[in-house]
């Protein structure tokens, strides 16, 4: 990612001309001069200087303290606690969690259906064509670059670890209480009725769909295309507050836009956070299968962390180019390798068959998977959803920042409708393949082979050790671990460097190249927040850190909602304007140069059918000693033809009407 995202661009509402102080538009936002956008060649000190025009608070550093100390302060508290005192820390965010998912699990569910509703509406809207950037720019990036960086994105340490282990787990030990074919025991446990393994396997596979696909993505959707706004279109700065303009107006620059920064830099961290936790533990597993460590103990996984981590830092040391970009090569390569190999390896036919028959089923159940906020299943299915959809809902909305600033500011030159349709399709297709894939060969050697994972009887199993019992059974499985191991490390240390990145933009007033000590220290704090959500409750704590800390951010979301088709609107009836102006002056220049060949010769004598025109006896005038009145309405009138000299005045003033009716706008 380099500055020259942040090249100025025109849009309908820019001033014909600079100037040194900022115009206010009527909804309260300022049109950003020429003089105050970033440009790709300006220097660090330049583009201190513009942010400071745009009304950012930068101070020594480069630093934004009203959002960088605040931030700061509280990361390192949080982690600091739960390191010295473990137990207590999982006891209270066992509690926020308990509370959140049982009194607002709802709202969590309809937030993500309005993020989706929202997002469809956008793109099939005359909104759709509104460009992401000036009105005649190409996008920076062709669409197969484009697709990769998006696939990039869309994976992730996530889907290494819960690829085998989520449909698997559906179909055997945690399906969702209420599904056909599922019964609940008064002691809240939910079994699988026998001989229904299979429809319950079936609708695993589009649970999994609709935790991994169009959902999340609209998440993204939604923050990519209000960030991608503000920076591509209005020439603002790379942060969250920005896109909150169209309703907050000026008051971004105070308090209230730094209050929404601190909250996308808390959730960032949180999120990036619980992905290094499940990384661990997953790392653990494999070199626990593989014969490497007896147990992966928590010991093991803080080493590991810590060794991660400070990889991660060389890559932030290193730079973003060199950084982020061969890393990103790596894990993709390394990914394509992973799932290809699975697909051969593995019973294909069956791959393709369940990849096909998944879909189906998902685009069946898609609605009521959306909104099922379990109703009617009680504390089982409250604390099913704690530990699946919400707790993925809140993971994705923490993610929000670090993703919705990645994927903007890679679609510079990019529509509304291709921004969203690319955000919503492309990593949507990658996850039905990856966990049609991964999930499928679980499920195949838990249905049909004779050896399964789950032992029959069983009431839980490892989900981060499922990948591997997986790679094992297949041909070359043990270099296939070595694969994965480096694949969930490379996956980490790429998030950990782009999201220290974004936070570090974000605790710098949207400064593009942030200063490396800030980027170092963000990377450290990440580590130990994962080792103290580890030490206080493992996968348990960290579901729960991240729904807690998605709460406040969700709130921010449906905030741009509002904010993004307010400032498309005002953008669009601009753009509208400008083409019915545009419209005018054509047909008026039509009229003035051929008036006569389009409504015929004017008439210039015309006569006068005024009211006041007809008298009667009483008004009866002389003029030269002969009465004079209103001639009958048989008499022939005098004609009296227009000269030439008459005509060609006419014309001219009917020009010259026009023309004045052009230059004031009517």
């Amino acid at each position: 990612m380099s500055s020259s995202d942040h090249e100025p661009t025109t849009t309908a509402e820019d001033p014909p001309t600079p100037t040194t102080t900022a115009p206010v538009s009527e909804d309260g936002r300022e049109h950003v001069p020429p003089s105050a956008r970033i440009h790709e060649n300006d220097s660090d000190q330049e583009i201190t200087e513009k942010l400071k025009r745009q009304g950012v608070r930068v101070g020594a550093g480069t630093i934004a303290p009203a959002v960088f100390w605040p931030s700061l302060i509280l990361i390192a508290a949080v982690a600091l606690v739960a390191i010295l005192a473990p137990d207590p820390t999982g006891e209270v965010l066992s509690t926020i969690q308990g509370w959140i998912t049982t009194n607002l699990g709802w709202f969590y569910m309809l937030a993500i259906g309005v993020f989706i509703i929202v997002a469809l509406a956008i793109c099939f809207s005359k909104f759709g064509k509104i460009r992401l950037g000036k009105d005649d720019e190409k996008p920076e990036f062709g669409v197969l670059s484009w697709f990769a960086m998006l696939f990039a994105a869309g994976m992730g340490i996530g889907l290494v670890f819960y690829g085998v282990g989520e449909p698997l787990g559906y179909a055997t030990t945690t399906p969702k209480p209420g599904w056909p074919g599922t019964e609940t025991g008064a002691d809240g446990v939910t079994s699988i009725i026998p001989g229904q393994e299979h429809a319950v396997a079936m609708l695993g596979m589009a649970q999994t769909f609709v935790h991994w696909g169009l959902h999340p993505w609209a998440v993204y959707a939604v923050i990519g295309l209000a960030v991608g706004y503000a920076i591509h279109r209005r020439g603002r700065p790379v942060s969250i507050r920005w896109a909150l303009e169209p309703i907050l107006g000026n008051r971004v620059k105070g308090w209230m836009g730094d209050v929404v920064d601190i909250v996308a830099i808390f959730g960032t961290i949180f999120g990036i956070a619980t992905s290094l936790g499940l990384g661990v533990q997953q790392i653990g597993a494999g070199l626990t299968a593989m014969g490497i460590v007896e147990a992966p103990d928590q010991t093991l996984l803080v080493v590991l962390i810590i060794v991660i981590t400070l990889l991660a830092t060389l890559s932030v040391v290193s730079g973003i180019g060199r950084g982020i970009k061969w890393l990103s090569n790596i894990n993709l390569s390394m990914a394509a390798i992973l799932v290809i190999s699975v697909l051969l390896l593995g019973p294909t036919l069956f791959l393709f068959q369940n990849l096909v028959q998944s879909v189906g089923v998902y685009l069946a159940e898609v609605m009521n998977m959306t909104f099922d906020v379990g109703a009617y299943t009680g504390e089982a299915g409250a604390s099913w959803g704690a530990s699946w959809t919400i707790f993925y809902w809140g993971w994705w909305v923490s993610w929000a920042p670090f993703v919705g600033v990645f994927i903007a500011r890679i679609s510079r030159g990019r529509t509304v409708r291709q921004f969203i349709g690319g955000v919503l399709l492309v990593p949507t297709l990658v996850g039905f393949l990856w966990f049609s894939i991964m999930g499928g060969t679980g499920l195949w050697r838990q249905l049909f082979s004779d050896d399964p994972i789950v032992p029959e009887g069983a009431s839980e199993f490892g989900v981060e050790a499922a990948l591997f019992d997986v790679l094992g059974d297949l041909p070359l499985g043990s270099v296939l671990s070595v694969i994965a191991i480096l694949l969930v490390a490379i996956f980490f240390i790429t998030s950990s460097d782009s999201g220290s990145l974004v936070v570090d933009m974000l605790a710098s007033g949207g400064h593009p190249n942030p200063p490396i000590w800030s980027r170092v220290l963000f990377a450290l704090l990440e580590g130990a927040l994962a080792i103290g959500l580890l030490l206080a409750g493992g996968l348990g704590a960290l579901q729960a850190a991240s729904i807690a800390t998605a709460l406040p951010f969700s709130l921010i979301l449906i905030a741009m909602c509002f904010a993004i088709v307010k400032a498309l609107k005002k953008d669009q009836d601009a753009i509208d304007a400008r083409e019915r102006r545009l419209r005018y002056q054509q047909i008026s220049d039509r009229l003035s140069e051929d008036f006569d060949d389009a409504f015929g010769e004017q008439v210039d004598h015309r006569i006068d059918y005024r009211i006041s025109r007809t008298t009667g006896v009483f008004d009866r005038r002389r003029a030269g000693g002969t009465a004079t009145q209103t001639a009958a309405p048989d008499s022939p009138p005098s004609p009296t033809p227009a000269t030439e000299p008459d005509a060609a005045r006419n014309r001219d003033q009917s020009r010259r009407l026009f023309r004045g009716r052009r230059k004031d706008g009517q």
